[in-house]
This record gives C-alpha cells, sequence and structure tokens, in this order.
C-alpha cells in the first residue's frame, strides 16, 4: 500500500506499527480507544481530555501515546479531538457484533435506532449498521455517535452516512 502521505489514508498495518492498535487481549477486555494521529501537528486536546491520564505527549508535536491498560473506552477524547482521528471500538461482547463510537459532523445528525451506511477510510460503503447512541459533547458540540456494526468490521468502519 502507498504511503498515507501520499493517499491521504492511513492503512492498520501503519496504525499498528505506530502503537495505536491494543493487542488481542486488550480489545477483548472491553471498550477502547483507537488513535489515528499520524501527523505531527501542535495539539494536546487529547491528553487534557482523558480522565484516565492514558495519553501522553512530552512535546505539543509529538504523536500521542495511548497506554491501553489505562483506557477504559469512556470515549470524551472522540469528541474533543478537532482533527476527527480518534475511534472507541467493542468487540467485547458475545455475538457477532462490535460497536465504533465515531466523531460525526454531517447533516443530518443520526438517531438512535437509526440505520445507516458504515463507511471504510476511504469512504467506500462497507455495510450496514445501527446507532446505539448520539451524543453531544458538552465543550466542542461535537456529534458523537455510536454504531453497531459486524465484529470483523470493527477497524474498518471510520464513518457513517444516514439513510434517509
Amino acid at each position: 500500500m502507498r504511503h498515507f502521505k501520499e493517499t491521504g489514508v492511513v492503512d492498520l498495518d501503519t496504525l499498528t506499527k505506530m502503537g495505536y492498535v491494543p493487542d488481542e487481549i486488550r480489545l477483548r477486555r472491553g471498550p477502547v480507544a483507537i488513535y489515528e494521529c499520524v501527523e505531527e501537528i501542535p495539539c494536546n486536546v487529547c491528553v487534557f481530555s482523558c480522565p484516565f491520564n492514558a495519553v501522553s505527549k512530552n512535546k505539543i508535536t509529538d504523536l500521542p501515546q495511548i497506554d491501553f491498560s489505562r483506557c477504559t473506552g469512556c470515549g470524551v477524547c472522540v469528541g474533543r479531538c478537532p482533527g476527527l482521528a480518534i475511534f472507541v471500538v467493542d468487540v467485547s461482547k458475545e455475538g457477532d457484533t462490535g460497536y465504533v463510537t465515531l466523531p460525526h459532523e454531517l447533516f443530518p445528525t443520526p438517531s438512535k435506532d437509526g440505520e445507516v451506511v458504515l463507511l471504510d477510510r476511504e469512504g467506500r460503503e462497507v455495510g450496514k449498521g445501527t446507532v446505539t447512541r448520539v451524543y453531544r459533547d458538552k465543550i466542542t458540540k461535537s456529534w458523537v455517535v455510536t454504531v453497531s456494526v459486524p465484529k470483523d468490521l470493527v477497524m474498518v468502519v471510520r464513518a457513517i452516512k444516514v439513510i434517509r
């Protein structure tokens, strides 16, 4: 695959090599944040928004480091990230259904229990899912949406399109 600086799209292998994907044991333990922050820009909102001190940076332009043992998957960081680069995945429940919590800045705003089209990092349709939670971040007023997805798509789905 071509480098994300050429394509504008980061792939799962790159994220794994960067330390942004927890191991299978941690994934099965419960919800966990997946960072897709790959540019060294001056931003540290995630560091200060994490109530569990699971995110750190040595300097403001460093890439965030995530301590997966401290991350509870609460999702506060999802609504705070100005780069829309944080997601929470949950594959801990029995069965074939997983959950992805993601930022959503398009209209219309999805509704709880609504069906949505699931999109990958390139905006390609990869299936359909159901909205299980919708809320607005208290500080940024950004919409944060959790969707149920097939477990094999939790590391693929990164956006949704509301079905009208």
